[in-house]
């Protein structure tokens, strides 16, 4: 298994979506890409500072990847 890297704000925001591919990585997918096109879908991480951060619910750590 690849280690997902520090996504920043992104962890902790409502609007983050992890998508998982075959090979076992896992991206940090926007949702606010799909009704804003000023967000990028994927953006770079780690993301420091983001007009549309919204505060979600505690995410659970993917094994290999301590909270």
């Amino acid at each position: 298994m690849v280690p997902r890297p520090d996504a920043g704000l992104c962890e902790r925001c409502r609007h983050q979506q992890l998508v998982p591919n075959t090979r076992g990585s896992v991206f940090s997918l926007c949702q606010r890409s799909r009704t804003d096109p000023a967000f990028p879908r994927y953006p770079r991480l780690p993301v420091l500072s983001c007009p549309g951060f919204e505060p979600g619910p505690p995410a659970e750590a993917p094994p290999g990847r301590p909270r």
